[in-house]
């Protein structure tokens, strides 16, 4: 009998983009995946960071979330922990967690009445006017959109950042495009299918900087803001979805929950990929709080820290270097959350459907820096 191999290709991002990451690969049994299948994934995974696995229409949450923790098989919990569960979170409106397999949640928008055990439910795909400064004027809502918020997906406080997100494809809206205004007087657009999930690739982000600058980033470090998710809910996001403004409205540290010293994240700037040596810039440009320099000092200004690590970040998420993946029910899609960042774009119509499962799980051991050791 023939073994069936996988066939893998690079995504295709356009004649001119200058994307250099990612890969397809079809004919994927996940619900019984050999171990040499996984590890052709594994590999392609960390050598491409962005992993399209096609048809997987039915896939079930538990083969889902059995996959990822594939990855990181001493891994159990969602890699938000129970921070969903604050209200004030900015996290907290977009996502439902399935009750038979909690550490798998579903995002999108519409309305449904019973979807894996969740009831009657609407969804609310989430749009950049309740999260940035400055908005598209409402009679281009739909035509324009924004990056709504680049990061990692990572809780930053107390638990590690997981390795690899899955995003399901259950339900796509149907064909039109949006225009992505980055509005940041740079005049910068790009055309993206409607409710892409766009990526960038961190290692690029390094590979562009400046000698200068890639000295810098290997050597200094970046402290998290303690429940980063409940202390920026008041502030605004800069326009191009590349970290906040800063007005100053961030909650005081006496408004959060109990702070726990040692719970604090203080991580490397660059990140090592485990498989290729590679160093990544993954800064989660939301939630940063200070800089620890190289020299030992702390840079602690918060406008100050931002524009630092705006200038660094922001070359990397220009149009050429941007994938908008374009969606098809059915595409499972695995990314390396250690060596790229993403952000959810478009505006949608409440009749436009959109139904994705999403899951990963803390890391069981910290990020890799540039000097080989795990923060």
């Amino acid at each position: 009998m023939a073994v069936k191999t996988l066939e893998i290709k690079p995504l295709s991002a356009g004649p001119t983009s200058a994307v250099d990451f990612g890969v397809e690969i079809s004919k994927v049994n996940l619900e019984n995946l050999s171990d040499e299948d996984f590890q052709t994934i594994r590999n392609a995974l960390y050598n491409y960071h962005v992993v399209v696995l096609k048809d997987q229409n039915g896939l079930s949450p538990r083969a889902q979330y059995d996959l990822t923790k594939r990855f990181d098989p001493a891994s159990d919990n969602y890699g938000h922990g129970k921070t969903l569960d604050a209200k004030r979170s900015v996290l907290h409106p977009d996502l439902k967690t399935i009750p038979h397999q909690p550490q798998v949640q579903v995002i999108g928008n519409g309305h449904y009445e019973e979807y894996e055990g969740l009831k009657n439910i609407t969804l609310v795909h989430p749009h950049h006017k309740k999260f940035h400064k400055s908005a598209i004027p409402e009679e281009d809502d739909l035509a324009a959109t924004r990056f709504f918020r680049w990061h990692v997906d990572a809780a930053l406080y107390a638990l590690n950042p997981p390795k690899v997100t899955s995003l399901m494809a259950v339900k796509v809206p149907a064909g039109r495009r949006q225009t992505v205004r980055y509005g940041d007087g740079t005049g910068d657009e790009l055309d993206v299918p409607l409710g892409t999930t766009a990526f960038v690739s961190g290692q690029n982000m390094y590979d562009i900087l400046s000698e200068e600058d890639k000295e810098f980033v290997r050597n200094a470090k970046v402290e998290y803001a303690p429940h980063p998710y409940i202390w920026m809910s008041p502030a605004k996001s800069r326009s191009d979805g590349l970290g906040m403004v800063s007005d100053g409205n961030e909650l005081p540290l006496s408004d959060l929950p109990p702070i726990n010293e040692k719970d604090i994240k203080i991580l490397p700037m660059c990140w090592k990929n485990p498989v290729t040596g590679n160093l990544a810039l993954q800064i989660h440009p939301s939630a940063i709080k200070a800089i620890h320099l190289p020299n030992g000092e702390i840079m602690t200004d918060l406008k100050d820290v931002r524009d630092l690590v705006h200038r660094l970040q922001r070359p990397a998420i220009s149009p050429q270097f941007v994938y908008p993946h374009d969606w098809q029910e059915g595409d499972l899609v695995l990314f390396n959350n250690q060596g790229t960042l993403h952000t959810v774009v478009g505006a949608f119509t409440p009749e436009e459907k959109r139904l994705f499962r999403q899951c990963n799980m803390a890391s069981s051991e910290g990020v890799m820096g540039p000097d080989g050791k795990l923060y």
